[in-house]
This record gives C-alpha cells, structure tokens and sequence, in this order.
C-alpha cells in the first residue's frame, strides 16, 4: 500500500528506494530466522555508513552472499573472502563479513529458537511507540541494550544497542513511524493480526 508522500516519515523522502523501503517493510513485523538474521546483517553493515548506502548495495549483497542463507554463508563464505574484499558491490568491511559469518554459525546453533530469542526482548509483541517528532525517536532502548547483551555474550558481533535498535525498528518489534505518518496505523494494525 503506498503511503503519501507529504506524511511520510521524513528520513525516506530522499530517494525512492528509501521510500519503497519505508512503506513495504519498516516497521513490520518479521518472525522467519533468516529473514531476522539477514536484516540483523544488514543492520551492522550499516555501521557507520547511511541507510540508503545499504539499500543501494542490497540486491547485489543478497546475490553474493547466497541469499544471506546462513547454512551456505557457513559452508562457502570463508573462500569467497578475498572476493568480497574486491567487490564494490557490497561493504568491503572485513570486520563486518567475518562478523556475518560468525552471527550465521551462531543462527544456526540456535535454530528455531532464534526468532522466539529474539522477540523475547518485546514480550513477543511489537511495541507500539507514539512519536510524533523525528527528535523524539531513540537511538537505543533498554530492550536494544539487554538485547545486545545477550546476542554478544552468545558470541555475535556487530550487535551494539544501537545496531540492535534499528533492528527492532525494521523487522517490526517497534513501531517507530511517527503518528502522522500513514504506515504507523498499518504497522499497529499488522502488529495485532
């Protein structure tokens, strides 16, 4: 469902591919292992770098990195380093691609009670924020704090509080449009379904 444009949240009005992000997967809700730790992956690549840096490379991280399947990142990635360290496509950051394949071997040894692990942080429901200025909107919460905790004390990488916040801000576990904006009645809809 597109969202108009003028109430909007403001940090995705610079390019359409922010846009698209915004309106078809910001703030909803993402149960599925993978998919939670492929945005999880995205979240630290982002490190230090703008969004719109990783949407752009995006298509092209999802290719090379075998869908961000974890079995195969597991399996292949360690010989398609020093590919990768030459690829612009991607983030050439080796501290983040070893931090992708350490958090895969990880997701993998926690199998089905990755997801449950970490909505836990949430209760296992997304929290409804009601924001209504840009300003207003934290960097980290003491949910993003105790869950960055514990994905580093199980030996992740790249999951500090703020990484972890954005986190729960993209895969849905807080809704974090501001109220005005159109998709914060779509996210707290689909929240409760």
């Amino acid at each position: 469902m597109a969202v108009k444009e003028a109430r909007r949240c403001g940090w995705c009005l610079s390019d359409p591919l922010y846009v698209d992000y915004h309106d078809n997967e910001w703030g909803r809700p993402v149960h599925d292992g993978d998919a939670l730790y492929e945005r999880l992956i995205l979240e630290g690549m982002q490190a230090g770098l703008s969004w719109l840096t990783i949407l752009k490379k995006r298509a092209h991280m999802t290719e090379v990195f075998f869908g961000f399947d974890p079995a195969r990142l597991v399996a292949q990635g360690p010989r398609r380093m020093a590919g990768w360290l030459q690829d612009p496509g991607i983030i050439r950051h080796r501290g983040k691609l070893e931090a992708m394949l350490n958090n895969a071997q990880l997701r993998l040894q926690m199998g089905n009670d990755f997801s449950h692990h970490l909505w836990s942080f949430v209760d296992g429901v997304p929290v409804q924020n009601d924001w209504s200025s840009p300003k207003a909107v934290p960097a980290h919460s003491l949910a993003s704090q105790a869950m960055s905790r514990s994905l580093k004390k199980a030996g992740f990488k790249f999951v500090g509080p703020t990484i972890c916040y954005a986190f729960m801000q993209s895969v849905g576990m807080v809704n974090d449009h501001l109220t005005s904006c159109p998709s914060y009645g779509i996210c707290a809809q689909v929240a409760t379904r």
